[in-house]
């Protein structure tokens, strides 16, 4: 498999994902590489933990934490886009006059995870079938966490599968909830907030808290590949 991210205008990708917090980036894979990742679910040497949603109350469906040596593809995923969206995930925490940095690299962020005994990888994959659903969360898994996630959509909307749309909340001090409702297509990346961003008001820029789940899938079923750029510690 053979990735190409440098095909994508990365500095429009960066500059909308800095502004509202989130963009989808569309035929980032093929759809060969959206089959085998579908594929290789059933694949049990691949993963370290797998989650019934139903049983924890996060939804409906299931999801499997990939063990390391992670797919050369998700590898290559994780280290090549890290590198494209570590000056977004600085230039928040400037924003937010937040003494935090990020390194440059993949391999220094995962390093310092180690550090903090957050070893174990939290690349997932997640299956939903009709009436499956994730309610809104955060995925921080340790004190170290990166501010910004990705998702890959293994499926086509509409296609595939009805409802299931990706949902992306903006708690705004003192006022209500922002939902955005996403309707990536298949083999389209979605990058978006873990925590929290910075939104400049008339006093300079204030954090909003995100959180992020999928809405009820009405019929078909679903996969899609969630890469988070930090290590948890269980």
């Amino acid at each position: 498999m053979q990735l190409h991210p440098d095909k994508h205008n990365w500095p429009e990708i960066t500059r909308t994902l800095q502004q509202q917090g989130f963009v989808i980036v569309p035929d980032v894979l093929s759809d060969a590489e959206c089959e085998q990742l579908k594929n290789d679910y059933t694949i049990t040497s691949h993963y370290r933990k797998v989650i019934h949603m139903e049983r924890y109350r996060f939804g409906k469906g299931e999801y499997k934490y990939f063990s390391y040596p992670l797919p050369p593809i998700i590898q290559q995923l994780r280290e090549s886009i890290y590198e494209k969206i570590a000056p977004v995930a600085n230039t928040w925490m400037q924003q937010l006059q937040l003494s935090v940095h990020y390194p440059e690299t993949h391999a220094e962020m995962k390093e310092i995870c180690h550090q903090q005994q957050q070893q174990l990888p939290t690349v997932l994959i997640l299956k939903y079938e009709a009436g499956g659903f994730n309610t809104l969360h955060q995925d921080l898994y340790g004190e170290i966490f990166f501010p910004i996630q990705m998702v890959f959509m293994l499926d086509q909307i509409g296609e595939d599968y009805e409802g299931g749309e990706f949902v992306i909340t903006e708690q705004i001090p003192r006022a209500q909830s922002k939902a955005n409702v996403l309707k990536p297509g298949k083999g389209a990346m979605l990058l978006f907030a873990t925590n929290y961003r910075p939104v400049k008001g008339t006093h300079g820029f204030y954090r909003v808290n995100m959180k992020h789940g999928v809405s009820p899938l009405h019929s078909g079923q679903r996969y899609s590949l969630g890469v988070i750029f930090h290590d948890a510690l269980t």
